[in-house]
């Protein structure tokens, strides 16, 4: 995470990420699917909602192309403009709330009261100096829910989160090895968690998103874990091209994959998970064998 520690500056003003600006225009987009489960079932693995579709890099990035380049024609001035979408050193979070979409809840994400929890954010940063919308205040009230739900206890106190702890940190970002004492926690999420967002209650105005649902990949809801195994380097990114998934690397999703075997695998899974204890990638094999432990250790226990 020293992305974060080197763009601070950066961060903090937006004249230098672009000379001149005057504006920074935030846009929202549902990701939110009517009927969505998470699945319990034994031997397969759940991804996070927003990564269930095809890369929104992508997606979002075309439509902001085109409100630019719409927006830089409405003046006789010359206008230099730059967009992002989860990308730039901007503190997209606080403009969120700044520009009136949204607040920051106590999970530290962005609430909609039109959209609820289920949304992407992007900016564009520009020379044109437009009048500001109203800035939205907290709306958390007394609840804790997202805090409680968290299974690696990472959002310490309202607005707090160690990301450290987070488990889509530590299934998407983190490179190497998990903590041993973290694993258990993490169940059968194979990258990214919506724990503290599925329980706030402004969900219940939720909205299904219309651009991102013609981009919908159904077959990433839910994953047969022992499948997932057998990818190598070429199959992986054949499976998961042009989708979120493709960040964690062959090394980071199999090494998620054995965590959630280890956690709700049984015997069924051990002979693939004996081969990928061979596996040439070291963190893939040593994870593979703390999932072997594990689900021995069950089946001892019967």
């Amino acid at each position: 995470m020293q992305y974060l520690e080197r763009n601070a500056e950066k961060r903090r003003d937006p004249d230098k990420v672009l000379a001149g600006a005057k504006s920074v225009i935030t846009l929202a987009a549902s990701y939110y699917g009517d009927g969505e489960q998470e699945s319990e079932e034994r031997g397969r693995g759940v991804v996070a909602r927003y990564a269930r579709y095809a890369d929104y890099h992508e997606v979002i990035g075309e439509r902001l192309k085109q409100l630019m380049e719409f927006m830089n024609g409405l003046v006789e001035v010359p206008v230099r403009s730059l967009w992002y979408v989860d990308t730039g050193p901007i503190l997209e979070r606080d403009f969120a709330q700044r520009a009136g979409l949204g607040f920051i809840g106590k999970h530290t994400n962005v609430i909609s009261r039109k959209l609820g929890n289920w949304i992407f954010l992007s900016e564009i940063i520009t020379t044109l100096e437009l009048e500001p919308d109203e800035a939205e205040k907290n709306r958390c009230g007394k609840c804790m829910r997202c805090i409680e739900a968290c299974p690696t206890e990472a959002i310490k106190g309202p607005f707090r989160l160690d990301a450290r702890l987070c488990i889509s940190y530590l299934t998407i970002e983190l490179k190497g090895s998990i903590p041993e004492e973290l694993r258990p926690a993490i169940g059968n999420r194979i990258f990214g968690c919506d724990d503290c967002l599925v329980v706030c209650p402004w969900n219940r105005f939720a909205k299904e998103g219309q651009m991102m649902k013609e981009h919908t990949r159904q077959e990433l809801g839910t994953m047969d874990l022992s499948e997932l195994l057998s990818l190598d380097e070429s199959k992986f990114k054949a499976r998961f091209a042009g989708t979120p998934m493709v960040r964690a690397k062959r090394s980071g999703l199999l090494r998620n994959v054995c965590v959630a075997l280890g956690n709700v695998g049984d015997e069924r899974a051990l002979p693939e998970l004996t081969r990928a204890a061979e596996d040439s990638d070291e963190v893939i094999a040593e994870h593979a064998r703390w999932a072997i432990g594990r689900i021995e250790g069950r089946v001892r226990k019967g």
